[in-house]
Formats: structure tokens, C-alpha cells, sequence
């Protein structure tokens, strides 16, 4: 396994080993699936779009669907301005979605195809059916991450079919993050608590994550509709939640419809979804309900029964760059200790100033780096031990290797169960993952107790 990993830490400025990112098409693909009737299509080879959709199938155990250009050598020298329009056809004559949402690849992008024309002429030559739709983004895989993907794509949805028209909505826009349809649902579960009109764009909820009926349904229920998409234009505030995957979709709707925007941290745990609730009211004027007010209470209340277990624990975290500012705060206001905060995301110094400020009276010493990987979080836990790791599944291989507990959270996990349906964010979310991160601490010390100490109750 990974036994062998040196303490020795160098500087390494091209070299990633085991990256806690993934490539900027799949978080495109997931974002086109949160729309009604929308069928992603990856304009590339088929093995990239393979790639995508099995490592989505693998995290969500749901069948993804998604098409191809399917680049050959022609394609690759002269381009696929061809292919993408024979693929069009296809689509609509076959599969007959409302709408095709096209992101980009490595070779695409290399070879420098020209997008918007294809679209247009494929429109022009009639391959797009009256009142279907196409959108794209742009997303080399070379750059970025599958964050850097998501907020493309959702920022493409805003400028292809957000609209300002004269009648203005008395309705919120939410940008719920790159997170699980779980997580999806949760959020507008808050929403319809305090009585508030929205759109949630992209919803994933009840797509990824569909009941078993026996019945195959191409295109499921869920997902934000065309309709809802074009009305965000007339709203009267966006909510972008995430920096990093968010915020450049609220900005272009503002550009372009004059919605204002406020951007908040994911709602993790208490103080984020306090702020969370807290802007809501403001915008709106809604005033939370009894049934919330008691989820907040329930969250509370096991931060302090259980404060004992989790007090000064030293954890490493790493993931996805919106969800580690949230989980630090979460974690940090839970008597605990993040000593480590990694993200393989290209997320700057916004993400590292904005950590250490959460943990400047706690951990002042932490090690908080962006684009980096879990080889250097290793040799970090070589040199200085923690007590708990979470994160995505890939941490799993140092969790073995230095006898450490681990919570999975975050994308991927591929040899877990339960990710897609139980949310983290919001109250409930909170008592969730508390729950989670607890019980893992209890098992370990349930494992390491002597004969004398092994209790049926701690």
C-alpha cells in the first residue's frame, strides 16, 4: 500500500499524487442532469465520456446518461463541427429531449472547435427540432477541476436561458454547490419550511437518486425545468451557496438580468446554516417555523452531549474546496481540531485566507493549501499524526496505511452506501454528519479498549 511514502516533503510544482480532484466534464455532467429532460452531451472521444459517466455511476449506484461525439483520428485533425451536428440529429430523433447541454474535452478543446457556430448550425439546418434547446460550456479537462466544470456549466445555463422580462417575481434563486441530490432536496425542504417561492438550479434531486418502480425512465421526474430556468431572470435575489462553484453563475445572472446576489458559505453545520436561514428572512421576510427552530435545537444539543468525544480530536480534511471551509467551521465549533486542510481544486488564496481566518484562534498553526494532493497530506500525517481523516474515498489508502479512522464525505466514494440520500447540509445535514464523525470516533475507541474499559455504554 502506501507504507512507503517518505516524511521528506519537497516542492513539487508538476507532479500530483493522488489528486482529491477529478476532471472539470464530470462536474458539467452532473450539472446538465439537474435540468428536466436534459440529456448531457460530452463533445469528445467515447472513451472520455465513458470515463464520466461510470465514475458518476459508480458514486450515485444510478445509470447516468450522457452521449458522445465520438472523435476518430479525422475528427481530432479537422475538427467535429461534423460529428456534433450528426450527434444532434441522433439525439433528437432517437432520444428526444427538451434540451442537449454540451461540455468540451481535452481534444476538443486542443484542437480549438468553435461551439456556438456548431450550434448555430445545426439550428439553421433544422437538426434542432421547434422548441428544443441547446447550451454549452466550455471545460478543458487540463484545468480547473470537476468544480470548475459545475459552476461552468451552471453559469452557461444563465446565459443561454435566463430571461428579464417585465414582470418581476416575488421568488428567490438558490445555487445550491457542487453536493448530493440529498443535499438538494434538503435545502428546499428549508425553503418550503418558511413559506418562500424559489428555483434551486441545477436540481439533481430525484434524478440521480430515483426510486426502484421497475419501470426505466430515461428522463426522471426531477431536475429544474426550462420554464423555472428562464424565470430565474425575474427574481428578486439569488442565494449563491459556494464560493467556488456558485458564485460565477449568480454573477452572470446579475450581469445579464440585473438579479442582485448574496454568497454564502455551504450550509454545514450551525453557523453556516444560520447564515443560511438568516438571509433568507432578510430577502423575504419569512419567519422560520417551530419545526425548524427544533431541528436547530436537535443539532445543538448533540454538539454538547457529546462534546467529550470530539473535544481538541486533531483531523485532516480534504476535499472539495466550498465543503472544507463549511466542514472547518462545522468542525472547529464542535471542540475539534483541523490540523490539515487540503483541496486539489485550483481554489487560490480565497480558500486559504478564508480557513485560516476560521481557524486563527483555534489552530493558528494549521497547514491550509489549494491545489495540492493526498501524497502531501500523507507526509504531513507521517511527520504529525491525526486522529480522524475525512474526506472522499481516496483517502482511504492513507487511513490503512497509518491505522487512522476515516469519515467519508464529499465525491467520490465508490465502496460506500448512503452519500446520495442522507444530507449534510442544513440542521438535518448537520446531525447527520455529527452523527457520522461520532459514531466512527466510538468504534475506534470501542476496537482500541482494553478488556477492563470495553463497556455497553460510553
Amino acid at each position: 500500500m502506501l507504507d512507503a511514502t517518505p516524511k521528506e516533503i519537497f516542492e513539487r510544482e508538476a507532479l500530483r499524487i493522488n489528486p482529491a480532484k477529478t476532471c472539470q466534464p464530470i462536474g458539467a455532467m452532473y450539472a446538465a442532469l439537474g435540468i428536466h429532460n436534459c440529456l448531457p452531451h460530452s463533445h469528445g472521444s467515447q472513451g472520455c465520456c465513458s470515463f464520466h459517466r461510470s465514475h458518476l455511476t459508480r458514486h450515485y449506484r444510478e445509470p447516468i446518461i450522457a452521449s458522445t461525439s465520438s472523435f476518430t483520428e479525422g475528427a481530432a485533425v479537422f475538427g467535429g463541427g461534423t460529428n456534433i451536428v450528426q450527434s444532434l440529429q441522433t439525439i433528437f430523433t432517437t432520444y428526444d429531449p427538451d434540451i442537449v447541454a454540451i461540455s468540451t474535452t481535452c481534444l476538443s478543446e486542443t484542437i480549438g472547435d468553435d461551439i456556438p457556430t456548431y450550434i448555430s448550425q445545426a439550428y439553421e439546418e433544422g437538426v434542432v427540432p421547434e422548441g428544443k434547446l441547446v447550451i454549452h460550456c466550455n471545460t478543458p479537462s487540463y484545468v480547473g477541476s470537476h468544480i470548475t466544470g459545475w459552476s461552468n456549466m451552471t453559469a452557461g445555463m444563465v446565459k443561454y436561458l435566463s430571461t428579464k422580462t417585465e414582470n418581476s417575481l416575488q421568488q428567490i434563486n438558490v445555487i445550491p454547490g457542487y453536493v448530493e441530490p440529498s443535499d438538494t432536496r434538503q435545502v428546499k425542504q428549508l425553503l418550503k419550511q418558511m413559506g418562500v417561492n424559489f428555483v434551486v438550479f441545477p436540481d439533481t434531486s430525484d434524478v440521480v437518486d430515483t426510486p426502484q418502480t421497475g419501470r426505466y425512465q430515461m428522463y426522471p421526474k426531477g431536475g429544474t425545468t426550462i420554464e423555472q430556468l428562464r424565470s430565474t431572470g425575474d427574481s428578486q435575489a439569488t442565494i449563491a451557496l459556494g464560493t467556488f462553484a456558485s458564485e460565477q453563475a449568480a454573477i452572470a445572472l446579475q450581469e445579464k438580468c440585473g438579479v442582485p446576489y448574496r454568497l454564502l458559505e455551504l450550509p454545514i453545520g450551525l453557523a453556516a446554516s444560520d447564515r443560511f436561514v438568516q438571509n433568507i428572512i432578510e430577502l423575504t421576510g419569512a419567519t422560520p417555523p417551530e419545526e425548524l427552530e427544533d431541528e436547530r435545537g436537535r443539532l445543538v444539543d448533540i454538539m454538547t452531549d457529546m462534546l467529550q468525544y470530539t473535544y481538541r480530536k486533531r483531523v485532516a480534511v480534504y476535499g472539495d474546496p466550498d465543503q472544507m471551509v463549511a466542514l472547518t467551521e462545522f468542525l472547529v465549533s464542535c471542540g475539534m481540531h483541523p490540523v490539515y486542510v487540503i483541496t486539489g481544486s485550483p481554489a487560490g488564496k480565497r480558500f486559504e485566507e478564508r480557513v485560516k481566518e476560521i481557524l486563527k484562534d483555534t489552530v493558528p498553526n494549521a497547514v491550509v493549501k489549494a491545489d495540492t494532493d493526498l501524497f502531501y497530506l500523507h507526509q504531513l500525517i507521517k511527520n504529525e499524526p491525526v486522529d480522524l481523516l475525512i474526506g472522499n474515498e481516496y483517502g482511504k489508502y492513507i487511513a490503512r496505511a497509518e491505522d487512522i479512522p476515516i469519515v467519508r464525505f464529499g465525491f467520490p466514494i465508490l465502496d460506500r452506501v448512503g452519500h446520495s440520500y442522507f444530507p449534510t447540509v442544513g440542521y438535518q445535514g448537520g446531525i447527520y454528519l455529527l452523527c457520522n464523525i461520532l459514531n466512527t470516533i466510538l468504534e475506534r475507541l470501542d476496537r482500541d479498549a482494553a478488556d477492563e474499559t470495553f463497556e455497553l455504554v460510553r
